[in-house]
């Protein structure tokens, strides 16, 4: 391993994602904002504590009382007058149930001048459900969505019509209560009504689009979730005013100005990256190729979400895929390294952030025994990078805008 170009990577990981917390950006929205009634505070998502820490520390007794739902290991302590639960992630759970339901009990009476402070981040449309089939179907019907390798607008779409709450249906709920929606943004181009499905956004996608999306993936439904794709969810909503708070442009933005403070010259390549997450390491690993021989140090930088499609059943998740799928192409490029996270600092159903790798990955694993295109097609990139200290582990990390990749080349 190049341990200068890893100290560098962890660094730049580091300054970028504590640029993106979104305590400062939750203070601003709230800033000489004022509430004639109650505020009731509602948080969910991967981020959900952060937010609501936030804004319990500048509005403080203020709040009447709120509910946290966010991922197993994301609550960081106590907040006032707030009860914090955790739940399951990336397929809802019995704990994503309990917590909606609780939720629905606090806004049940709400009057006209009382406000929803409502918090949203990346996460949201796992964690706060409440299922109008079982929930063991949507367990499946999740499964399914996340292993055909459809995009998270493709997903989040038919999440909608299978929810009570998606798709603007809890800002309906919150009537005749004004709903002020903070959200911090994990999809590309920022679509409120996609970001966490949208509970109090009006929504854009139709039934047509939701049967379109069960066909091309040949989705297996039951009969009862076939009729919910004909029922249309709410077009308008009277009761909301949204702020954006954060999104991956921001990310590799902060990335860039850290690769720049290392002496790199950066070039953030897209914000909007959408592919498959093995296409992407390769994409890297090409202009890693193109460009090793240069005179000058570039990081380029791609930010976005790339999908896996899952042919194996091994352990690991798209930023890993990202890291380990450049391992061949770099292979032996001795001023290259590439690495990926996920903002919030878990990839996959695991307990690393993503994934590094260097000139030295692939011959390490071939030291081993390790054949990459085997280890990708097992889908099983954690263990092989786990083998090379490859893995980037970060911890929960109280913000959620997506991913960013860099592609660091040292011609020094």
């Amino acid at each position: 391993m190049n341990y200068e170009l890893k100290k560098v990577a962890d660094n730049i990981i580091d300054a970028a994602i504590k640029a993106v917390l979104p305590d400062k950006a939750v203070i601003r929205a709230l800033e000489n904002k004022e509430f004639p009634g109650r505020v009731i505070l509602v948080s969910v998502g991967k981020a959900a504590w952060q937010m609501a820490n936030a804004a319990s520390e500048y509005l403080g007794d203020r709040i009447d009382k709120g509910i946290v739902i966010t991922k197993y290991g994301h609550v960081k302590g106590e907040i006032e007058n707030v009860t914090c639960f955790e739940a399951g992630h990336p397929v809802p759970d019995d704990n994503s149930f309990k917590a909606t339901q609780k939720v629905l009990d606090m806004v049940s009476d709400l009057k006209s001048n009382d406000t929803v402070l409502f918090l949203l981040s990346g996460g949201g449309s796992a964690l706060f459900e409440k299922p109008q089939i079982s929930g063991d179907e949507l367990s499946d019907i999740t499964n399914q969505l996340l292993s055909c390798g459809a995009d998270i607008v493709e997903i989040n779409t038919i999440r909608k019509r299978l929810s009570m709450v998606k798709g603007g249906r809890f800002a309906k709920i919150c009537e005749p209560a004004h709903v002020y929606s903070i959200v911090l943004s994990d999809i590309l181009g920022d679509p409120l009504d996609m970001i966490a499905s949208g509970p109090a956004c009006p929504d854009s996608t139709t039934c047509e689009d939701a049967k379109k999306i069960v066909n091309k993936y040949n989705l297996k439904l039951s009969p009862d979730a076939e009729k919910l794709m004909e029922v249309e969810t709410p077009k308008k909503l009277d009761n909301v005013t949204t702020l954006i708070n954060g999104s991956v442009r921001e990310l590799c933005n902060a990335a860039a100005k850290e690769c720049e403070k290392h002496g790199f010259e950066s070039v953030i390549l897209t914000d909007q990256l959408c592919c498959q997450a093995k296409e992407a390491g390769s994409f890297l690993a090409s202009i890693a190729k193109t460009h090793c021989h240069g005179n000058k140090k570039t990081a380029y930088i791609a930010g976005g979400e790339t999908v896996v499609n899952l042919t194996g059943h091994g352990k690991g998740g798209r930023n890993q895929e990202i890291a380990l799928s450049a391992a061949s192409g770099i292979d032996g490029i001795k001023n290259a390294a590439i690495f990926s996270i996920g903002s919030d600092g878990t990839d996959g159903p695991t307990d690393a952030a993503g994934g590094y790798a260097d000139a030295d990955t692939a011959g390490e694993l071939r030291k081993k025994g390790i054949n990459i295109f085997d280890v990708l097609r097992q889908n099983d990139a954690y263990n092989a990078l786990k083998e090379t200290g490859g893995l980037i582990i970060t911890g929960p990390t109280g913000t959620n805008v997506n991913d960013v990749a860099v592609l660091l080349i040292d011609c020094d």
